[in-house]
């Protein structure tokens, strides 16, 4: 490491990172109601001395594109990006995180307030601290400590806030249609400080299975939905293992079950004394490293028809299937790519150990960057995903550390930098 780069590192603000992580996790940013973190973090840009683009997103036109997705309906939405450092024969690199936190549920089954960042045995407790709120704060303080240090980038270093990744990506595609383009590009999730190169996909899904209604006294001459439920459940179940026989990605391979098929919703009748004529639910379906979202859905569906045709009743009233909010498609890089070995090079030269490479079983919005925006991107970021989505959520404060100082060194190198 040379003088530049450790002047950098000693610039890193980390007292002041945490305070504002604690500051930002108190705004209650549930997706679809992110525009005052937004504002919020525009202000802390502006402060740090980042040249801030916020702008407001054009929902109904950013509907009509073909990889839009999303679960919360938004009449309005606030786009975000910091910049420093100027073309000077560089190559530009983008730091992306999304601001959208989801619900705290039962506010009883937290030990911690779950509004309020508490920094208790070395972790930071509370809703966003680690699903991502603490790596966008990585993010901006890595490029706080470039400008503190008077170090003058030959590249663009943008830092980009997004809405709405938790429900399919409406910032982050926003902000590609905007016009931002880099050489490389890394989002900071939780990914435990492993270097994440391929992503699945998922789609969300609803199937209705029509019945026919009787009083219960005289169930069989009605026709259950429940019961016609059972039989495509269980193929569905057959359809998810067979997806999942001889995976043949390296980086997907290694875990249990890489592309799930997970019901998550089940809704059926309307009275308990009658046999219900309707029953709908929703679920998740896990899709491929580089398949086809069409394939996928065709796949699902064949599933569904096959059950049906086997039923008298089904064959005649058949299920429908509905694909709704997030869409997310797969994405991948190669390993060698420039940015992963420069985000290697960071972290190994910050804790002298090499870090992992995987390939994750969610959806995120580096296929968005990957996909659209044509720019290769790595998840790379502090704290474990299983413990993002549920009560006491929280981020080890070493990894905090480790990652804004690993990002610090990746702008540096990756961009490169003015020599004194």
């Amino acid at each position: 490491m040379n003088t530049i780069e450790q002047r950098v590192l000693d610039a890193i603000d980390i007292d002041g990172m945490l305070t504002y992580l604690c500051d930002l996790i108190a705004i209650r940013s549930l997706d679809g109601e992110e525009t005052e973190a937004q504002r919020h973090m525009a202000a802390k840009m502006e402060e740090i001395g980042l040249d801030v683009d916020m702008w407001d997103i054009d929902m109904e036109a950013l509907e009509q594109h073909p990889a839009f997705s999303a679960e919360v309906e938004r009449e309005t939405g606030v786009g975000l990006v910091g910049t420093l450092g100027q073309e000077l024969g560089g190559r530009n690199l983008i730091f992306n995180g999304h601001i959208d936190v989801v619900p705290t549920g039962d506010a009883a089954n937290w030990h911690y307030p779950p509004w309020q960042g508490t920094i208790d045995n070395g972790n930071l407790y509370g809703r966003g601290g680690l699903d991502m709120k603490g790596g966008l704060c990585c993010a901006l303080y890595a490029a706080k400590a470039i400008l503190d240090a008077g170090i003058q980038l030959k590249g663009k270093l943008m830092v980009e806030s997004v809405i709405g990744e938790e429900d399919g990506g409406t910032g982050t595609l926003a902000t590609v249609l905007r016009g931002y383009r880099a050489d490389g590009a890394v989002v900071p999730e939780p990914t435990n400080m492993a270097i994440i190169t391929a992503q699945a996909g998922a789609m969300n899904f609803r199937v209705t299975v029509p019945g026919y209604s009787a009083h219960g006294c005289m169930r069989l001459e009605g026709v259950s939905a429940v019961e016609k439920f059972i039989p495509i459940y269980q193929a569905l179940l057959e359809l998810e293992s067979h997806r999942n026989e001889n995976v043949t990605h390296p980086l997907l391979a290694k875990h249990l079950l890489p592309y799930p098929l997970s019901v998550g919703i089940v809704k059926a009748g309307d009275w308990p004394s009658s046999v219900p004529e309707s029953l709908v639910f929703e679920g998740r379906y896990g899709v491929a490293v580089g398949e086809d979202m069409l394939a996928a859905r065709q796949a699902f569906e064949e599933a569904v028809i096959q059950v049906a045709q086997r039923d008298p009743w089904l064959k005649d009233h058949p299920p429908t299937v509905e694909w709704w909010g997030g869409q997310f498609e797969s994405a991948s890089i190669p390993t060698d790519h420039a940015i992963v070995q420069t985000v290697q090079s960071a972290y190994n030269q910050v804790t002298n150990t090499a870090p992992h490479i995987e390939g994750v079983t969610y959806g995120a919005d580096m296929r968005l960057l990957v996909n659209q925006g044509q720019i290769p991107t790595v998840l790379f970021g502090p704290g474990d995903v299983r413990n993002a989505h549920q009560p006491d959520e929280y981020v080890p404060v070493a990894d905090l550390i480790t990652v804004t100082r690993s990002l610090a060194l990746t702008a540096l190198r990756f961009c490169g930098y003015e020599e004194d």
